[in-house]
């Protein structure tokens, strides 16, 4: 059956280490949506990390294309109409924060338009992500951040620490806060906790569903285990040749790495006619 929407990871897929979109896979993904196959960008960042690469790929600003952020927990056109917007409440994030806290371990939320932190020493890790996807950093105490809970909407909240805090904090993690989150490990450094029905696999269903395109029709690459939900949704799911072990493990075929063209390979070999 041929592939009539096409779900790429950002980082670590689409673009290799010096955050670039190849040309090749520039190419191939016009081509691709020149023929009218839909290309959603999935990703774990905010919409301000994820604009420059819809303008270079000509998606941006449009009703008939779709973008895919924060892992599944808001799902929009380019153009902002949004489809699917599930968020975090503050007595959720209050009782998350409290345990970062008693674990010691750095934290973050975000929001659509800021990173918020109440760790007046950033971690480095914070720093990162805000260069990384173009969105300022305010530092607020937790009894700000209460008081003003109702100027903002959490779409995801981070751990954002070493790997060796961020495994001792899953380690020790109660199983009823695992059950009350969709939680997802993006990097070592990185461990995500968004509304329980936000994931990548579940945004790029309800999307295909409002498109009448069947799962079959799906072809969803990545690299990382935020990916893993919508390779196992799509019809053809397809790991990068960077992928963690994992992700190579469920994935139905395998393309080259992000440093050598695998999304537009894959897109050339699977997708175009």
């Amino acid at each position: 059956m041929a592939i009539k929407l096409v779900a790429i990871d950002i980082d670590g897929t689409l673009i290799n280490d010096q955050r670039e979109i190849t040309p090749q896979t520039v190419t191939a993904i016009k081509k691709a949506s020149a023929q009218g196959v839909k290309i959603v960008l999935c990703t774990g960042r905010p919409m301000t990390g994820v604009k420059a690469y819809l303008d270079q790929l000509g998606l941006n600003d449009s009703d008939n294309e779709f973008v895919i952020s924060f892992n599944g927990a808001l799902a929009q056109s380019t153009s902002g109409n949004v489809l699917v917007n599930y968020t975090m409440s503050f007595n959720d994030y209050a009782d998350w924060q409290t345990y970062c806290i008693k674990e010691g371990v750095k934290s973050q939320i975000e929001t659509r338009d800021y990173i918020y932190t109440i760790n007046r020493d950033l971690s480095p890790y914070t720093v990162y992500e805000s260069d990384l996807v173009s969105m300022p950093i305010r530092y607020r105490t937790f009894e700000e951040l209460s008081k003003m809970q109702d100027q903002y909407v959490i779409a995801k909240a981070m751990m954002v620490d070493t790997k060796e805090q961020i495994d001792k904090a899953w380690a020790e993690l109660p199983a009823e806060m695992r059950d009350r989150f969709s939680i997802v490990r993006s990097e070592d450094f990185y461990l995500e906790f968004m509304n329980k029905q936000a994931s990548k696999g579940n945004a790029l269903q309800l999307l295909s569903e409002e498109l009448g395109i069947k799962k079959d029709e799906v072809m969803a690459l990545g690299n990382a285990q935020n990916d893993d939900s919508m390779i196992e949704f799509a019809g053809l799911g397809v790991a990068m040749g960077n992928s963690i072990p994992g992700t190579l493990k469920i994935a139905d075929v395998t393309t080259a790495d992000n440093n050598h063209d695998g999304v537009g390979k894959a897109i050339e070999k699977y997708v175009l006619k």
